[in-house]
């Protein structure tokens, strides 16, 4: 078949959940709860942050960010997903289709570059304590988030533009909830191999490389924990951080199973797990396991949540 940069096809058909019909009105609800719950929960974060001076500090800083980051993400697909099961409407158009991979590709760029940040930030805090203030600096924090948002923006891309060179014959159906480069990909008549390399490759190294990153930083914070006399102050530490930690290993095993295996290797119905992990969960996850165990965060919540409710009167 001739490959050329031209598309015959308009729009695509999202299946999503379509394939789990007796589910349907429980599914909405389920993804419905969770998005708003996410929204909330990094709304208040955003808010709180922004209105206490105590909180303008590196960690909160990047957590601001975090924030930021988790409800454009799950905001780039989730209310189309929820359009899509309430009236069975599954088309997508070519050009949104397009719009929303890149912004899914960028959205999760950010967040594994934030989660590898904020690692290396509690890092310093915890085994270089009294060098702090003088390590992470304004001009290295800004770094540190600027420079991500470059190379997430230029990844998402390279990776849609490549996409928009592709061919697109008869068959426009995605067994996924949202336009998934490695959904689209099978989709195309042109030869996808450099496609599904530069999936391989790029993808994989801006995950492995941070993913050792965070890895090596909670090494030293737990060789640096195991020095703390105190059994309290070692349950204390060690608590905060599996959370983190264990927040850290579902983001990244469920974008090892999408992103980092060949496609032949996928199924749909683990594919739509994964995704829902790291786009829907992840973000709900994130506001309370970075804020129930911060006694400034909460009571800044607090303060925030007492103006709301003056307000109200």
């Amino acid at each position: 078949m001739e490959k050329g940069n031209k598309t015959s096809v308009s729009e695509f058909l999202l299946l999503g959940f379509s394939t789990w019909p007796g589910q349907q009105a429980l599914l909405f609800v389920l993804f419905l709860c969770l998005y708003l719950t996410g929204l909330l929960g990094n709304l208040l974060i955003l808010l709180a942050i922004a209105s206490d001076h105590h909180l303008h500090t590196p960690m909160y800083f990047f957590l601001t960010n975090l924030s930021l980051v988790d409800l454009c993400l799950a905001s780039t697909t989730v209310p189309k997903m929820l359009l899509n099961i309430q009236t069975q409407a599954q088309s997508i158009s070519y050009p949104a289709c397009l719009a929303q991979m890149y912004f899914s590709i960028l959205f999760t760029n950010m967040d594994n570059f934030l989660l590898t940040v904020m690692a290396y930030d509690r890092y310093v805090a915890i085994c270089h304590p009294l060098h702090y203030s003088t390590i992470m600096t304004p001009h290295l924090c800004t770094c540190l988030v600027a420079v991500p948002w470059v190379i997430a923006t230029l990844n998402s891309l390279l990776h849609t533009v490549m996409m928009a060179h592709l061919h697109f014959c008869s068959d426009n159906v995605i067994h996924h909830f949202f336009c998934d480069i490695n959904s689209l990909l099978p989709l195309s008549c042109s030869n996808t191999s450099l496609n599904q390399l530069m999936v391989l490759v790029v993808v994989g190294l801006l995950f492995v490389v941070p993913s050792a990153c965070i890895l090596a930083s909670y090494t030293r914070i737990i060789s640096a924990v195991m020095k703390v006399p105190s059994i309290q102050g070692k349950f204390k530490a060690f608590s905060t951080c599996g959370s983190h930690f264990a927040l850290v290993i579902l983001f990244y095993g469920a974008i090892t199973k999408i992103y980092m295996t060949p496609i032949s290797n996928h199924s749909t119905g683990k594919d739509l797990v994964a995704s829902v992990i790291f786009i829907v969960v992840t973000p709900v996850l994130n506001p309370f396991i970075y804020s129930l165990r911060n006694s400034e965060l909460k009571g800044a919540l607090k303060k925030v949540l007492d103006q709301s409710k003056i307000f109200c009167q």
